[in-house]
C-alpha cells in the first residue's frame, strides 16, 4: 500500500506541482522522492527508506527535523496569535525577536524589518539604500556593485546584484544593470599567492570602481565569506574588513547577505563577526527560523532609520508583505536562538566539524578532487574533469546511499543540520566517498 501512495504521489506531483530550480523534463529518468516524514537529520519516504539531509534542505534546517523545542513553542504560538498585519499593530514575537537580533550585533544594527524569503529581503535592503541617500540629498546615487559569480535571489531587484549565467541570463531585459568587481575567491589565488591576498586584489577592483563612481553608487553587496551558490567560493575574513573601509571613504552603503552564511553557518552567528565590522544593511533568512516557516528581515543602522524618520510619507519607506512579522514565523526564531544559547551551538559545532574535517581527509587527498575547502559548517570541494551531468548523477547515486545531497555543477558541498552525532558525521563521510568514487568512475 505504501509503495502504490509512492508511486501515486510522484505521479501526481509531476501533474500538477512546478519544481523549483528543476528542468522538469530531467524527471523522466530522476524521480521525484515523497518525503512523508522527517526526523533529526533524516528524511523519510513512504517506502521506509531514509536520506541524511547533507543539505539542510536547502540550507535551512539548523536543528533537524520535528524538533522537539521549535514544534513546541509553535504550538504554544497557535493557541495565541497565528497572524496581525505588522502596519499600525504589533506583537510580542516580532519585539522580542528584534531586541535579540539587535542585541547580537551590540545594538549596532538596531532596526530590523521583516519580509518572508531571502530575495525579498534582498529587494528591501537595495530599495532602503537608494531610498536613504535620496531622503538625504543624494538622489544620483543609483547604482549597485556585486562580486562575480554572485547569487543574491531571483527576485528581479536581487537578480540584477546576481551575476550567474543560468539564473540570469533569460531575464536581462527586465533587469537593472549593475557594475560587477571581482571576486575574492581564493580559489583563483596563483600560485604562491595566499587567499589574504586575493582579499587585496578584489578590494583593489571595488577601490577602483569607487574613485570613478562613488558619486553614482548606492552600495555594494556581499555574501560574506562564502559565496554558496556560485560553487561554495570562500574568501580570507580581510575582504570584508577591507571593502569596510572603503565605504566608509567613499560613502557607499555595505549590504551584506547572510541569507545562507548566517546563523551560526560560518563558526560564528553572523559571518562579518570574523571580519570585525558591521555592514549598513544585513540580510537574514533561511536558517533563521530553524527551517520551520518563511521568514527573512532586514537590519540597519540608526541613521539609515533616522533618514526614513519624517512628517512627509513620501521619505518613509513604503515597502509591505502581507505575512511581515508573522507570529508563528517569529516564534520559532526565538525558539531557534534559544537553542543556540542553551546548548553553546557555536562551540558544539567547532567539535562536530573538526570531526567531519578529519572524516572527510580521504576526499580531500583523492586524486580526482581539488580545492578541498571548509568554512564553519560548510564544506566543498571540486570534482577534476566532471562530466556535463555530474551532477544530476551525484544526486541519484547519493539517494542509493541514503543521502539527500545536490552539488552545484562539478562542486560537490555538505551544510548538514547542526546536530550530526559522532556515527552521521562518519557516516555522511564513508557514504560521500562512495558516491564519489562510484559516480567518477561513471
Amino acid at each position: 500500500m505504501e509503495l502504490n501512495k509512492q508511486s501515486d504521489w510522484v505521479a501526481r506531483s509531476l501533474r500538477s506541482v512546478w519544481h523549483p530550480c528543476t528542468q522538469m523534463q530531467h524527471h523522466e529518468t530522476v524521480p521525484l522522492i515523497p518525503v512523508k516524514s522527517g526526523k533529526g537529520a533524516w528524511l523519510y519516504d513512504h517506502e521506509g527508506r531514509r536520506y541524511l539531509d547533507a543539505i539542510s534542505s536547502w540550507w535551512v534546517n539548523l536543528f533537524g527535523h520535528a524538533n522537539p523545542r521549535i514544534n513546541a513553542a509553535l504550538k504554544d504560538q497557535l493557541d495565541t496569535l497565528e497572524h496581525a498585519m505588522l502596519a499600525g499593530f504589533t506583537h510580542e514575537p516580532v519585539i522580542e525577536l528584534s531586541e535579540k537580533l539587535s542585541a547580537l550585533t551590540g545594538h549596532v544594527l538596531g532596526h530590523s524589518f521583516y519580509a518572508s524569503d531571502g530575495a525579498s529581503a534582498v529587494e528591501i535592503a537595495l530599495k532602503m539604500s537608494f531610498h536613504s541617500w535620496r531622503n538625504n540629498g543624494k538622489s544620483g546615487k543609483q547604482e549597485f556593485v556585486c562580486l562575480k559569480g554572485s547569487y543574491h535571489g531571483e527576485t528581479i531587484g536581487a537578480l540584477a546584484v546576481t551575476d550567474v549565467a543560468l539564473f540570469k541570463d533569460a531575464y536581462g531585459p527586465l533587469l537593472r544593470a549593475s557594475q560587477t568587481v571581482m571576486s575574492p575567491d581564493a580559489r583563483n589565488a596563483a600560485p604562491g599567492e595566499t587567499a589574504e591576498d586575493m582579499a587585496h586584489k578584489a578590494a583593489a577592483d571595488v577601490e577602483r570602481l569607487f574613485i570613478e563612481r562613488a558619486d553614482k553608487i548606492a552600495a555594494i553587496i556581499i555574501e560574506p565569506l562564502v559565496q554558496c551558490a556560485t560553487g561554495m567560493a570562500m574568501h580570507d575574513p580581510l575582504y570584508l574588513k577591507l571593502v569596510r573601509e572603503l565605504c566608509d571613504r567613499h560613502s557607499v552603503h555595505l549590504i551584506l547577505d547572510e541569507i545562507a552564511v548566517g546563523c551560526g553557518r560560518t563558526g560564528t552567528f553572523f559571518a562579518c563577526e570574523q571580519a570585525g565590522v558591521w555592514p549598513d544593511f544585513l540580510c537574514l533568512s533561511k536558517g533563521i527560523s530553524g527551517g520551520y516557516l518563511p521568514l527573512s528581515l532586514v537590519m540597519t543602522r540608526d541613521e539609515i532609520y533616522q533618514s526614513f524618520y519624517s512628517n512627509d510619507v513620501t521619505r518613509g519607506f513604503l515597502h509591505s508583505h502581507s505575512y511581515t512579522g508573522n507570529p508563528l514565523a517569529c516564534r520559532a526564531a526565538l525558539a531557534t536562538l534559544q537553542i543556540f544559547e542553551e546548548d553553546d551551538v557555536l562551540a558544539a559545532n567547532r567539535v562536530k566539524a573538526a570531526r567531519l574535517t578529519a572524516a572527510l581527509q580521504p576526499l580531500a587527498q583523492h586524486k580526482q578532487v581539488r580545492n578541498f575547502r571548509q568554512r564553519g559548517m560548510i564544506w566543498a570541494f571540486d570534482a577534476i574533469d566532471a562530466t556535463p551531468d555530474f551532477s544530476r548523477r551525484f544526486f541519484a547515486t547519493a539517494v542509493e546511499h541514503e543521502l539527500l545531497m545536490r552539488p552545484i555543477g562539478s562542486t560537490v558541498y555538505m551544510m548538514p543540520p547542526y546536530i550530526l552525532n559522532d556515527e552521521e558525521i562518519d557516516g555522511l563521510a564513508a557514504n560521500t566517498l562512495a558516491v564519489f568514487d562510484k559516480v567518477m568512475a561513471g
